[in-house]
C-alpha cells in the first residue's frame, strides 16, 4: 500500500514523543469516556470501550487510571464530548487531516487553524481531502521476532486482513473497514494482543515534499498533535528519509 511505512513510522515516532510528553494518557482516556457516552460502561457490550481499554493496556496506562476515566463518563461530571474532523493543507500542498475529540468546537477550530496559518497550510472547508484517504482497520502488534512471519501471514489473511507488514520490532496489519471486527476476533483466538488497534485513514495518492519545507511541516504536526483536543493527525507525505535525520 503506496505510504504505508512511511505512515507506520510516523506514527511509531510520534507516539513515542506522546508518551514523553504525557499526552498519550489524556487522548485515551477522551476516547475511553467518549466510548462510555454512546455504548455504556460494560466492556462486554462495548466493542468501542473494550477497544478502548486494550489500547490502554498497550500503552501501558494504569488499571486504576481506567477504570476512574469509565467511573467519571458514567457520572452526570463526565463531559460532553463530540468528534469533529478537520482537513486542510500544509506546506508544499500536502494533506492533512486532523480527528479531535473536544467539549469546546470554536476552542478547537481556533486552535486548528492557527496552526494551519502559523506554519504556512490552510484549513480546507470539510470533505475537501475525503477522496485522499481511505478508511482501514489497522492492528499494531509488539515484539514481531516471536512470529513465523508466512504462518502468521497466512493466518492473518485467512482472517481478512488485506496487508501484514513486519517492520523492525512492529507487525503491522491492515484490514478492510468492514473487517474490522472480524480480524479483531481472530487474533483473540489466536491469544495476540495488539499494542493498538483501531481505524485509521490511510493516504491513497502520496505527495512529494520538498527538503526546504519539510521542517515547517514537522512543526505543523507537532502543533497539532500537541492540542489535547487533537486524537490523531493523519497526512499524505512522502519524503527522503534523510530529511527525519536531519
Amino acid at each position: 500500500m503506496a505510504g504505508h511505512s512511511k505512515w507506520a513510522n510516523i506514527r511509531h515516532r510520534k507516539g513515542a514523543q506522546d508518551a514523553k510528553r504525557g499526552k498519550i494518557f489524556s487522548k485515551l482516556i477522551k476516547e475511553i469516556s467518549v466510548a462510555v457516552k454512546n455504548g455504556g460502561p460494560d466492556a462486554d457490550s462495548n466493542p468501542r470501550l473494550r477497544l478502548a481499554i486494550q489500547n490502554a493496556r498497550g500503552q501501558n496506562m494504569p488499571k486504576d487510571n481506567v477504570e476512574r476515566a469509565i467511573k467519571k463518563a458514567s457520572g452526570e461530571d463526565g463531559g460532553n464530548f463530540q468528534e469533529i474532523t478537520y482537513e486542510g493543507y500544509g506546506p508544499d500542498g500536502v494533506a492533512i487531516f486532523v480527528e479531535c475529540t473536544t467539549d469546546n468546537n470554536v476552542r478547537t477550530v481556533g486552535n486548528v487553524r492557527s496552526y494551519f496559518n502559523k506554519y504556512g497550510g490552510s484549513l480546507g472547508k470539510d470533505g475537501c481531502l475525503e477522496f485522499l484517504f481511505d478508511r482501514k482497520g489497522i492492528f499494531l502488534l509488539e515484539g514481531a521476532d516471536q512470529f513465523d512471519e508466512d504462518e502468521l501471514t497466512l493466518e492473518l489473511i485467512d482472517g481478512g486482513a488485506e496487508d501484514v507488514e513486519f517492520d523492525g520490532e512492529y507487525v503491522t496489519v491492515t484490514t478492510a473497514l468492514e473487517d474490522f471486527g472480524t480480524l479483531q476476533k481472530k487474533l483473540q483466538e489466536m491469544n495476540i494482543e495488539p499494542k493498538e488497534a483501531g481505524l485509521q485513514r490511510l493516504p491513497t495518492t502520496m505527495k512529494e515534499i520538498t527538503k526546504d519545507a519539510f521542517p515547517t511541516f514537522m512543526k505543523l504536526v507537532d502543533a497539532l498533535e500537541d492540542d489535547d483536543d487533537v486524537q490523531k493527525v493523519y497526512h499524505n507525505v512522502e519524503f527522503d528519509e534523510s530529511f527525519m535525520q536531519e
